[in-house]
Parts: structure tokens; sequence; C-alpha cells
């Protein structure tokens, strides 16, 4: 018998997502990198990142250095609703990730405020 969960459970989340989260949770750039796919693109606070080098900057600035953990609330078709903590003022903060995928890989990522 499984424990009480203080999260969603991830089995109900697509393989990519899966690896977003665990990726971003771990502080790991390189396997986030790998969750995204040839030609995808990273929508957020109104900036477009298109390609691996723009993407690797963005996941290193907005995901990495601020130390991001992300803590699923929801997950309904493409769209994830989830607490945002780590080392920035104001949080937690509840963000939407709205997901292009393709093959287990991010081919598009639009991030907002939930």
């Amino acid at each position: 018998m499984r424990g009480p969960e203080s999260k969603m459970d991830h089995t109900t989340l697509p393989k990519a997502v899966e690896n977003f989260i665990a990726a971003t949770n771990a502080h790991d750039a390189d396997a986030l990198a790998a969750v995204f796919g040839d030609g995808a693109t990273v929508r957020d606070d109104g900036t477009t990142y298109a390609g691996e080098t723009e993407i690797r900057e963005w996941i290193q600035v907005h995901l990495i250095n601020p130390k991001i953990v992300i803590t699923p609330t929801s997950f309904v078709g493409d769209r994830l609703v989830a607490s945002g903590d780590g080392e920035f003022p104001g949080g937690p903060l509840s963000f939407a990730f709205v997901f292009g995928i393709e093959d287990d890989q991010v081919t598009d990522l639009a991030i907002a405020p939930a």
C-alpha cells in the first residue's frame, strides 16, 4: 500500500512532462535540454526562445540559477498547472505550462502565471 502523496500522482503525466519536472527539480541543465526536441520553442515571460542554444540559456537563467522546484497540482489535456518555488521574490507562484509533445520530447512550451 502506498503512503499519502504530498503532490499530484505523476503516473497521469506524459513521459516528456515527467522528464521536464524531474530534470527541473534535480537542477540538471543537461537532462532538461534533452527533454526538448530539435527545433523546439519556449515562450516565457514575453520572450520566445528557439533552438538548442537559446533554450539552454533559458534553462540556465530561468530554472537552474533560481533553483526552481515544480510541484504539479493538475494536468488536463496539454496543460500542467504547478507551483513553482525557488530563489526568487514572491514565491511560490502558480504557473501554467502548456506542452506540445512529439515522440516523448517537448516541441513547444508556453509558460504563464496561473
